[in-house]
């Protein structure tokens, strides 16, 4: 193919977006800072001058879709902004197990790679369905999204680790279960409600029994993040366009060379009709 033959191509290439929209509305993790956006100028002359409109962004990097980098868990690892743009983008997949999880439930590897092929060194998107309670969503709820999302199950990062991926997105809170975050701790009453289903499950044991806390607890940053493999959380936009289909994709976070994660892009590209 040539360049001329390369750029009609793209021409009629299809581009998804799976980003959650951004607003002051949008919640960030719990306990992180929120959005603020103020004015400083504006187009009519209000404050310090006219002509053109100018605001002041406050936030956390953790509001809206987002990239955790490693620095936000591991230390001696990198920043956003010194990640090489190639590990940001390249061939995945968009697998949608929304019709095989609930309030707390788990996925693991079998329930992805049965529904579509995933290859080593892939881009992994997950569609859980949470996307759904999302606050830009008819079915709101801010509750259900951070706190009761599905999440990986025993042994699923060490599933990742072999897969070696190059990143993982995920269409609600957190890329871990949320009852193996510090939320177990806030919602003692929830973390009662997430531990009788899994006694269902796993023949009464309890849920440190399951989930060893010495391993599990933020497993999906804490072990994965010093192999070099980080993850992107609350995608949402057209990501049920794309279920089970490889795809093209990329993130695209600022380049900032201190920043421990950052809001971002993220987007899927397809052939033409």
């Amino acid at each position: 193919m040539n360049n001329k033959e390369f750029l009609q191509f793209m021409d009629n290439v299809r581009v998804y977006d799976l980003t959650q929209d951004l607003s002051i509305h949008t919640p960030p993790w719990p306990s992180y800072m929120p959005l603020g956006i103020q004015y400083f100028k504006r187009i009519a002359g209000a404050h310090m001058g006219q002509g053109a409109s100018g605001q002041i962004i406050t936030t956390s990097n953790h509001v809206g879709t987002h990239m955790d980098g490693e620095i936000h868990f591991h230390a001696s690892g990198r920043a956003i902004g010194q990640v090489p743009l190639e590990e940001w983008i390249g061939q995945g997949v968009v697998v949608d197990i929304s019709d095989d999880v609930e309030d707390y439930s788990f996925y693991s590897p079998e329930m992805l790679m049965e529904r579509v092929e995933i290859k080593k060194r892939d881009i992994l998107i997950i569609n859980t369905g949470y996307h759904k309670y999302g606050w830009d969503q008819e079915a709101s709820d801010e509750l259900r999204y951070f706190v009761k999302h599905p999440g990986p199950g025993p042994g699923f990062h060490k599933w990742v680790i072999d897969m070696e991926l190059k990143w993982i997105g995920v269409d609600c809170g957190s890329a871990d279960h949320p009852m193996n975050t510090i939320i177990r701790q806030w919602h003692p009453g929830l973390f009662k409600e997430a531990e009788n289903k899994l006694k269902e499950k796993y023949k009464g044991k309890s849920w440190d029994e399951v989930f060893p806390q010495d391993e599990y607890y933020q497993v999906m940053h804490l072990k994965l993040f010093p192999k070099k493999i980080v993850h992107a959380e609350n995608l949402g936009g057209e990501i049920g366009e794309l279920s089970n289909k490889r795809v093209w994709g990329g993130c695209f976070p600022l380049k900032g060379i201190e920043l421990e994660s950052s809001m971002c892009r993220i987007v899927a590209f397809m052939p033409p009709d």
